[in-house]
């Protein structure tokens, strides 16, 4: 993902907002784009402008420096700094053109770690479906290079528990509740009908680097 710093640009898509169709629907796109991320990326900027010390952070090292932001100024960084990263991992790694099932190394790793490409969808879905609220689920990679299925609440990201991400699901409502209705399920199996298997693929290969 492209390093970024204060003052935040709003992501543009790499897609039309109904280049998903009929997975992921016009509207929802529409909404969640314009509407959510811009949200997430205003208040984060409103917040770091009180802190110019913080100017020269990227996005990742906001994150994952917690305990170094100034406390007036920590939760907003935290959730709206999250908002925004969170969604841009979730938007790039879905695409109406790429393949939808990983290759090479990272489909052996999954094969390996989970059984197959199918078990691993199966687990991931159930995981999906298990978070409780408002959140994420994502595949990742520890320290070590293991492949691991985590949650995160609200906007927490992965990386400020130092996991490289892979693959990101966004479930909280607003993710598909016009075209879903509270049918997470169908969302989900929607999900991975538009997955970007070459994003991921990156993602995990730089992640052994």
């Amino acid at each position: 993902m492209k390093k970024q710093c204060y003052k935040f640009q709003l992501f543009k898509l790499p897609y039309a907002y109904d280049a998903l169709e009929p997975y992921i629907d016009t509207k929802t796109m529409k909404l969640h784009h314009d509407r959510h991320l811009k949200t997430y990326t205003d208040k984060l900027n409103a917040a770091l402008a009180q802190c110019p010390e913080l100017h020269s952070w990227s996005l990742e090292r906001l994150l994952c420096s917690g305990n170094n932001i100034p406390m007036k100024i920590r939760n907003d960084v935290r959730n709206n700094g999250g908002g925004v990263y969170n969604h841009i991992y979730y938007f790039m790694g879905m695409s109406p053109d790429a393949e939808h099932v990983p290759g090479g190394e990272l489909l052996d790793k999954i094969c390996r770690t989970f059984g197959s490409w199918d078990e691993f969808k199966k687990k991931f879905k159930t995981c999906a479906l298990d978070v409780f609220g408002s959140g994420y689920l994502w595949l990742v990679t520890d320290r070590r290079g293991c492949l691991k299925i985590v949650q995160t609440a609200n906007q927490d990201s992965p990386i400020s528990k130092g996991f490289c991400p892979i693959i990101v699901i966004d479930v909280w409502e607003h993710a598909y509740y016009l075209k879903h209705y509270n049918d997470r399920a169908s969302y989900i199996d929607d999900w991975f009908a538009v997955l970007n298997a070459e994003f991921a693929e990156d993602n995990y290969i730089a992640g052994l680097c």
